[in-house]
This record gives C-alpha cells, sequence and structure tokens, in this order.
C-alpha cells in the first residue's frame, strides 16, 4: 500500500479542507492509507468521525482527525490553525478542497450567492494558504506542499450561465497558485505549490448546484462514465511523491468521454 515517494511524508500533517464528503474524504483516506496525520475539516464532522473509524478499523497506519470549521468565516480559520499548532504542531501539506457553485447567473445572479463562492472558493483558500505557509516557515519545515484542488472551469469557461461566477472563481484558484510559486521562489524556499483541475467527478457536486432540479444533476453524471473523488485522490498522492527537485504546477484531468 505504501507508495514510492510518499516515506518521507510519513507521520507529518496534512490539512484537508472540505474533507466531508467527495474529492475531500478521499483525498484524506488515501493519504490516512499512506501514514500521514490528517485533519479533515468541515462545518459539520459527521461524516468525517465516520471515517475517521473506518480508517482506524481498516489499520492504515495514519490517523484521521475531525476538525469543526466554517471556512467562510476567518475567526474560524485561524482558530483551528491555532488549535492544530497546539495539538500537533503546525502543518506540512495544506490541501485547499472545500469549494461551491450556486446557480447565480452575471445577469439575475443573487449577491449573496457570489459572496458565498468568493468566500470559500477564493479567500478561504487564500486564508488557509498564509496560514499554512506561516506554520511551515516557523517550523523551519522547507519541503512543504499546498495542493489547490482547482476545475477545469479555472481553464476554460463553459456557455453554461449558471457556472459563470463559478468559473471566475476557479481562474482566480489557477492565478492564485502560479502567483504562490513566484512568492515560494523569491522566499527561496523549497515548499511547493500545485493546483489539479478535474472535470466532471460523480460527487454531490451538480446535487448542491442544481438543488432545485435533482433530475437535471442526476443527468451531468449520466451522460458519461465520470471521474471518480479516487481518481483526484490519485492525482494527489502523485503530486506529493514527486521528487522535492519537481514541481509541478498543474493537473487537468477530464473524463475521457467529456467534450468540452
Amino acid at each position: 500500500m505504501a507508495r514510492a515517494g510518499m516515506e518521507r511524508w510519513r507521520g507529518r500533517l496534512a490539512l484537508v479542507t472540505g474533507a466531508s464528503g467527495g474529492i475531500g474524504a478521499a483525498v484524506a483516506r488515501a493519504l490516512v492509507q499512506q501514514g500521514l496525520k490528517v485533519v479533515g475539516c468541515a462545518r459539520t464532522v459527521g461524516n468525517i468521525e465516520e471515517l475517521a473509524a473506518e480508517c482506524k478499523s481498516a489499520g492504515y497506519p495514519g490517523t484521521l482527525i475531525p476538525y469543526r470549521c466554517d471556512l467562510s468565516n476567518e475567526e474560524d480559520i485561524l482558530s483551528m490553525f491555532s488549535a492544530v499548532r497546539s495539538q500537533h504542531g503546525g502543518v506540512d501539506i495544506c490541501i485547499n478542497n472545500a469549494g461551491l457553485a450556486r446557480p447565480d447567473t452575471l445577469l439575475s445572479g443573487s449577491t449573496s450567492g457570489w459572496k458565498n463562492m468568493f468566500n470559500v472558493n477564493v479567500l478561504a483558500l487564500s486564508i488557509c494558504t498564509r496560514e499554512a505557509y506561516q506554520s511551515m516557515k516557523e517550523r523551519n519545515v522547507d519541503d512543504g506542499h499546498i495542493i489547490n484542488i482547482n476545475s477545469m472551469s479555472g481553464h476554460r469557461v463553459l456557455p453554461n450561465s449558471m457556472t459563470h461566477f463559478y468559473s471566475a472563481t476557479k481562474y482566480t484558484v489557477t492565478a492564485l497558485t502560479e502567483g504562490l510559486r513566484q512568492e515560494l521562489r523569491e522566499a527561496q524556499t523549497h515548499i511547493r505549490a500545485t493546483c489539479i483541475s478535474p472535470g466532471v467527478v460523480e460527487t454531490q457536486f451538480a446535487f448542491k448546484l442544481h438543488d432545485k432540479d435533482p433530475e437535471k444533476a442526476a443527468a451531468t453524471y449520466g451522460i458519461m462514465k465520470c471521474l471518480k473523488p479516487e481518481d483526484v485522490a490519485e492525482a494527489v498522492i502523485y503530486v506529493l511523491s514527486s521528487p522535492p527537485h519537481v514541481q509541478i504546477g498543474d493537473i487537468q484531468m477530464r473524463p475521457t468521454e467529456q467534450v468540452a
């Protein structure tokens, strides 16, 4: 089960945001399987507690620590990092996975919907990145890794009005990841920055986007063989297991049958 290149991460701490389901849960599980200590955070932690129990009963070498955090609230985020510092030392890997989409178009969308997307997809990601870097810096960690779970929507705009603002937030993640890479170089550190940009992944994402039209949500996943959350988790393991001198900037991945 141990993957080549992952040995150096055994026993170290990874923070995974949005770990209550979908991609976040799959990433958390994969890291625990590789022997990491994982803090999985979300607004509700019942699912994470169940996953932690599953990982323990399966005998995985790492541990999963659930943490309740509302990522739209900066005080919550800062409190979480403070707790990680006092209880576990600090963060060595930060995986900014949490994200959301609301069906708020540019011409008639609600400001509150736009703010919700911006607060989680952009601001929370940036706050977690800043705090993770500071955590690494204060402990002289020079080989840490910050991974942003982006989207193919951060690289092209689909002719779907309900995803245009969401796409704008993901284009921002593309720019933030490259900006982070440049600033880490300016700081003369070997901490790496990567984003992973999946296309359609079969999760609860579409059901939350089309919460008033579950048939439309189901159709999103029914027209092709979609990516699974485990496929994205596999990409995370690949990125982390790459040699320290290798900087992977972005992984773009789609279902083979996806057109756009």
